[in-house]
Order: C-alpha cells, then structure tokens, then sequence
C-alpha cells in the first residue's frame, strides 16, 4: 500500500490532487517495506540493458518481480510496468527483434529534423543548470509548446509495447513531472490511469513527446528534475535493488549546478538505513541513449553484466 506524503508547498501554482510527492529521504516513504526495485531513466539504450539485465537474471533464478514496491522513471517506468505485470519475457523479445522492425523503433523514438520550437524544448532539458522550480517549468512550458506526435498516439504505442490495459499491481509507482508547477507526479494505481499512459508520462522527452495528461495535468519525463532514479520513494526500505546510468558527462556550461548527482542519492538512499545493491552499464556514451543503433551493445552488456551479477544478487536478496 501507498502512502502519499502530503505537500507542504504554499505556491498557488500546485495541485491538490494528492499526487505531488515532494522528494524527502528523510520521509523514509518506504519505510516498513521488506524489498524495494528502483528504475531510472536512460532512453532507449537503457531500456534494452534493463530487459536483457533482468532478462538473464532469471535465467539464473533471480526474480525482481517479487517486491514490495518497484519506481520506474523514463525508460525505468516502460520496464516497471513490464516486469510487475509479467511481461518481461515479451519485451526480451520484442527488443531482441528491433533490429528486424524498424517501423517500431520508429514509433518509440521518432525521427526526422527537430523544429526550432522543439530543439528548444531538448535543449533547455538537456542542458538544466540546476533543478529548481523555476528551471523545471521552464522546461515544461517549453515541452508544451513544441508540436510534437499527439498524445494519445503515444500512450497507445506505449500499451501496445507493454501488452497490458490495467494496472499491474500496488507496487508499481511511476514518476513524471507536472509541465506547469514543476511538482514531481507519482502515479500509482490510486491514480486511475492505465500502465500505458502512465510510462507515456514519464519517458515524454521534452520536444520529443507530448506531455501526457495524468489527473488534471500534463506530465512530461520524470527525468526533468534533481533525479534520474526518484529513489528517494525507496528509502526505508530494509533493501533496495537500484538500477540506474552511473553520473555522465552532459556538457554542462562551467559552473553550473549538477540537477542530478547519483552518487549523493545513493549515500542519502543508505542514509535512510536501507542496503542497496546498485548496477550501472557497464558503458554509457550520453549522446547515444536514445539511438536505435546502441540496442544491440546494451542488450549484449545487460545479459554479460546479469550473469557476472546473479549470484552476488542472490545473496544480497536472501
């Protein structure tokens, strides 16, 4: 069962509608739990390393669909979603055979010259100087106005690659990030949309994918904020399995302020007293997360990585 932490924010802007969760490790939002799984964000390339990643550790007799509570973000929620309702075996597939179906890497990742309105969009996400609130609207504003594919059409892909209409299971909690107030959205299944729309919310790139409405807003990547992960929503757990990028490379002008600093989310994550088991790619190039020509490469890290894993994972889950 979820527990929502009640939002503390005078700003007229928000929404009181129960799905803002502000980002507090210190709330131990997890707390009681036996087990936590934390997905985050990382495109394309990320999505196939999770699929053959967990993929391989079944093969080997570990299981991360057994849970308590699983967040995915980005390309984190797409694999949440498939794991919790039992679908990994067809992404394994479907993955496995994008290289024989261009026409879906196409629906997942459209191609084509960006307009002005949307590289700004990109460009203002990818380069954030920080994550305060102010900069994460911005940011939304922006995702709003780029005409990008409508999104309805989006969410549809988005069920069609999960193979699933209703919601999997408690346990799985998304993240996406409201376009006007900035306030980071957790989507449960108390919030009555289905799995599809929900990933949709959270992988919608700015300028790549329209936001998503969730509730009463429009939501776009929960990767637009202080955190690629959200692993926050796992602390207190008594262990958290957390799969993520390791810190890259943005490009940041000189001086500015990292939104996202994994290793410091990963020392607060122990701080709130849980044991983490944490895993990265083994080798990312940043430019490349969302190139359908990096799939192959992450697929065959992801199952090599899985098998060197498995059995210092088994432990660390017995």
């Amino acid at each position: 069962m979820s527990s929502t932490p009640a939002s503390t924010s005078s700003d007229p802007g928000t929404v009181d509608d129960g799905l803002a969760w502000p980002s507090d490790f210190a709330a131990r939002s997890a707390d009681g739990l036996d087990l936590a799984v934390v997905l985050g964000g990382g495109g394309l390339f990320l999505l196939a390393w999770y699929v053959a990643y967990l993929q391989e550790l079944k093969v080997h007799g570990v299981d991360l669909r057994k849970n308590d509570r699983i967040v995915g973000t980005s390309a984190g929620s797409v694999m949440a979603a498939g794991l919790t309702g039992g679908k990994l075996g067809r992404m394994h597939r479907l993955i496995d055979t994008l290289e024989k179906q261009p026409g879906i890497i196409a629906r997942l990742a459209p191609a084509g010259d960006p307009t002005p309105a949307q590289s700004r969009a990109r460009d203002l996400f990818w380069y954030m100087p920080d994550a305060k609130i102010e900069t994460i609207r911005a940011v939304g504003h922006a995702a709003l106005a780029a005409q990008t594919q409508g999104a309805d059409t989006t969410a549809r892909t988005m069920t069609l690659v999960l193979g699933m209409r209703k919601w999997p299971g408690a346990n799985l909690h998304t993240t996406c990030m409201d376009t006007y107030t900035g306030e980071r959205v957790v989507v449960t299944a108390d919030a009555g949309v289905s799995p599809g729309r929900a990933a949709a919310a959270s992988s919608a790139v700015p300028g790549i994918f329209s936001p998503q409405p969730i509730g009463d807003r429009k939501c776009m990547d929960g990767g637009v904020s202080n955190s690629g992960t959200h692993s926050d929503l796992a602390a207190g757990a008594r262990r958290v399995v957390l799969l993520s990028l390791p810190p890259l490379d943005l490009g940041l002008p000189e001086g500015a302020d990292r939104p996202t600093d994994p290793d410091a989310e990963l020392a607060a994550l122990e701080a709130s007293g849980s044991e983490v088991f944490h895993r990265t790619p083994e080798d990312v190039d940043a430019e490349k997360l969302m190139d359908p020509a990096s799939v192959p490469l992450a697929f065959a890290m992801g199952k090599r990585q899985a098998t060197a894993d498995a059995d210092a994972l088994r432990t660390f889950l017995t």
